[in-house]
């Protein structure tokens, strides 16, 4: 991760590495220490300076806040990308053997803040002031993916577009011939998501069969939800009457029952 960075300080001035600051900042936050102003208690700490390589009598302190802080703020959207594609690489580098399919499940969730911090927003969902970091599992390993810092709304379509498209190229970089298949709630089932995971690239006029016939091709498929509209609800209204007799017949808590229409 910290090679993906690019340090603009002068190297023979250099106390603190970023590789260092990075497996320190990591660590810390493993260890339930999330704000950088931890540093500043943990950087004599024995067990952080031989986790991050120092000895902890004989070499120096860790890095400070004001140190950890400039880290944080350093990497623009170039060091972004490189992380991000880092992340993946990682996940692929997990693997003894290339797999046939993999399952990718993408979804957000809320990350309070305490105070007014960059990016965090007001959402009303969740009544708290937070961010919605997007995170990506695959589904079968439980392996983590990538992870994504946003402001605490929900992603609309072209965001949800842009995080599949990084993470699936990098994917087929490393297995071409791998079936991708991308799971998601539905506010993650947008025209501009669900293009992308056919053709890798936007696609908003595509109709039906040429989805089906793009997902074949080109081996990345989609499970989205379904947000309730009235088109919706006037499609499934005879089975939801009959399923709502069947739960009254059998005085059940919970029925359940599965269709399809076109």
């Amino acid at each position: 991760m910290a090679r993906c960075i690019e340090d603009p300080r002068a190297p023979e001035r250099i106390v603190h590495g970023l590789a260092e600051m990075v497996r320190f900042r990591a660590l810390a936050i493993a260890a339930g220490y999330p704000d950088a102003n931890d540093c500043d208690r943990l950087r004599q700490d024995p067990a952080f300076k031989m986790a991050v390589g120092r000895l902890p009598e004989t070499e120096g302190d860790l890095c400070s806040q004001p140190t950890m802080t400039r880290l944080e703020n350093l990497p623009g959207t170039v060091a972004l990308k490189r992380m991000m594609a880092a992340m993946v690489e990682l996940f692929c580098d997990s693997f003894a053997a290339v797999p046939r399919r993999i399952i990718l499940d993408i979804d957000d969730t809320e990350d309070r803040a305490y105070g007014q911090q960059q990016l965090s927003l007001f959402n009303a969902h969740h009544d708290s002031r937070c961010f919605m970091p997007i995170h990506i599992y695959e589904a079968v390993t439980g392996k983590p993916v990538a992870v994504f810092l946003r402001p605490g709304k929900t992603p609309d379509g072209t965001e949800v577009a842009l995080v599949l498209r990084h993470v699936v190229r990098v994917l087929r970089a490393r297995w071409p011939r791998v079936d991708i298949l991308v799971r998601g709630d539905s506010h993650y089932g947008r025209p501009e998501a669900m293009a992308l995971t056919v053709a890798l690239r936007p696609w908003p006029s595509a109709r039906v069969t040429r989805l089906r016939r793009g997902c074949e091709r080109h081996r990345v498929g989609y499970i989205f939800g379904l947000g309730g509209n009235k088109v919706l609800l006037r499609s499934v209204a005879a089975e939801a009457e009959q399923i709502a007799l069947e739960r009254l017949d059998a005085a059940a808590d919970k029925t359940r029952r599965y269709a399809q229409f076109r």
